[in-house]
């Protein structure tokens, strides 16, 4: 009977079958290579590896090698493996909760960890000089406020100096500041005088800062004709252990200065940042930037500067957050602003005599008692006979409490007593200050 199959059998070639398993791989952890030799099993924490470009050429090394990790190099939950250089693996510990990991080359591994942004409020107040209730420029010899919250003075009591409110003109290098102020000699003054830009911080807006690393930025710009000694600024950050003073005028008790340094400026607005650690038991914070000028001023002897604010962490100038009004809107700085100084345009009063009325002014929300004073004229209108009369006046508090109190004008003629009058300004504001 024919077979219904047409197939018989051979011997394979050794070469294109593995035969005999048992004689190819004949220990625990054997591999097998191309030619069918024996790869012998590595030793405890070794791993396989690619040797040679061929398909199928292995070796195995530690893991310690240059192209192997260990195990070791993270140690606790939530570290990250970086680099430190090409082929150099790096261990970055885990950073606290709530921080973020930002780029920084000058770290080890090229990573570092920060405080969320804005985890504390900006504590300078005004610092992009939006709000200039007290006006607009300023030729000053004395220490005064000019820009909310920002004090000027000049060493010695010396005139010679304007500090004004100027826009920024540059959407490219800053991120949307409308305005800065100018710092300047005036032209062809020879004083070399220093001139002073300063604010100081409550205490209430200090202590969060209390123990923390932080990094103080702004943004600062000079004219063609700036004097200073190789175009620089002093920059002062300094910390006291007392409450509410005034760092220009009367100094920090404990003071301590967490950044002293000297910055290069340019003519271009550029971004500066300078890290310090604030005392664990500091209670008020203050800055104060210092121009030295020297020889006659030209017509450009100015810096400016605009977007100062401190944060919490340690940042450089390309990494800091972005420029942050204290009040987080213009609404709110202003409002913030006010709890140091306004000004009131307009208000009811009574007649008192023939010389003088009694007006309410509230105050709620101000720091504390404010000084009151008029500067210029105040018109009282006279709403029987529509009479009117002017003084530059002067203004006296009976009664006061947290909120408001009863403020008396005088030296007025002509006014009826118990006769209601209306308050308005002309050239001239009531001012309430609480200043530090």
């Amino acid at each position: 009977m024919a077979s219904t199959t047409n197939f018989g059998w051979q011997t394979p070639d050794d070469t294109d079958l593995v035969k005999d398993g048992a004689a190819a791989i004949r220990t625990l952890g054997s591999a097998i290579d191309t030619s069918l030799v024996d790869l012998k099993g590595g030793t405890t924490g070794q791993v396989l590896s690619k040797n040679t470009n061929t398909d199928m050429d292995f070796t195995w090394v530690t893991t310690n090698d240059a192209d192997a990790i260990q195990n070791s190099i993270v140690d606790a939950k939530g570290d990250l493996i970086a680099a430190s250089a090409n082929d150099t693996p790096a261990r970055l510990a885990v950073g606290n909760n709530g921080e973020t990991l930002v780029a920084d080359s000058s770290q080890t591994a090229g990573l570092r960890y920060n405080p969320p942004v804005g985890s504390l409020a900006n504590p300078v107040i005004n610092g992009g000089f939006d709000v200039w209730q007290r006006g607009t420029s300023f030729a000053i010899t004395t220490p005064v406020y000019t820009a909310d919250r920002w004090q000027v003075g000049r060493a010695a009591n010396t005139s010679g100096s304007t500090f004004s409110r100027q826009a920024t003109n540059d959407t490219t290098n800053l991120p949307n500041i409308e305005y800065g102020i100018r710092v300047q000699r005036d032209s062809g003054n020879t004083s070399t005088q220093s001139i002073y830009l300063a604010q100081s911080f409550e205490t209430t807006n200090s202590l969060p800062f209390a123990g923390k690393a932080v990094t103080f930025s702004f943004y600062a710009r000079r004219g063609a004709n700036f004097s200073n000694t190789s175009n620089e600024i002093t920059v002062n950050l300094q910390t006291g252990t007392g409450t509410d003073q005034n760092y220009l005028t009367a100094g920090y008790t404990g003071s301590a200065s967490i950044v002293n340094q000297t910055q290069v400026i340019t003519t271009t607005w550029q971004r500066y940042a300078f890290t310090g650690t604030v005392g664990a038991t500091a209670k008020e914070i203050g800055m104060i930037f210092t121009f030295n000028p020297s020889g006659t001023a030209g017509a450009n002897d100015w810096y400016e500067i605009t977007g100062v604010q401190i944060d919490v962490g340690t940042w450089t100038a390309s990494t800091a957050p972005t420029f942050r009004r204290s009040g987080a809107t213009l609404a709110g700085e202003f409002q913030a602003a006010q709890r140091y100084y306004r000004e009131i345009t307009s208000a009811m009063g009574i007649g008192q005599s023939t010389t003088a009325i009694q007006c309410s002014l509230s105050h709620l929300g101000m720091r504390g008692t404010p000084t009151a004073a008029v500067s210029g004229a105040v018109q009282i209108t006279d709403v029987t006979t529509a009479n009117f009369t002017q003084s530059s006046g002067n203004i006296t508090i009976n009664e006061n409490n947290s909120e408001g109190g009863r403020y008396q004008l005088a030296n007025f003629t002509g006014l009826t007593g118990n006769r209601p009058y209306i308050v308005t300004t002309l050239s001239g504001k009531i001012q309430l200050s609480a200043e530090l």
